[in-house]
């Protein structure tokens, strides 16, 4: 199975008014939603996919009071980006894992200076 870079592009737009927004919305949310089983597949997560499901719907309920318009295309076209390179690379899984990371987990390794942090690829 040979996946294209493309094979997930969309085409940026804004929505024309808060009706159309919604809807994207929701088209974004099923998509993500149908893709969790694919996903855990993909990457040979050891996570059920209604964890992945429930981690989905906490990401999309995090942004839920969005009350701009142009705040809500530019959250649906990071969120068609973020699609886009979980469905096609490979490399993700770290990065797909920090979501699923419990908020009162410590961290297992904090770097001592910044430099290390960098190179570590952290903020």
């Amino acid at each position: 199975m040979t996946i294209h870079a493309t094979a997930f592009a969309v085409t940026t737009r804004q929505s024309a008014n808060w009706a159309d927004a919604n809807k994207r919305v929701i088209q974004s949310y099923r998509l993500w939603q149908r893709a969790a089983p694919e996903i855990v597949k993909l990457y040979l997560m050891d996570i059920d996919v209604a964890a992945v499901r429930s981690k989905i719907r906490q990401e999309y309920e995090r942004h839920r009071h969005v009350k701009d318009i142009g705040t809500v295309d530019v959250l649906l076209m990071k969120n068609q980006m973020e699609f886009q390179e979980t469905m096609n690379y490979w490399k993700q899984l770290p990065h797909l894992m920090r979501y699923f990371r419990s908020e009162q987990e410590p961290s297992t390794h904090i770097p001592k200076t910044f430099m290390d942090g960098f190179l570590e690829g952290r903020n």
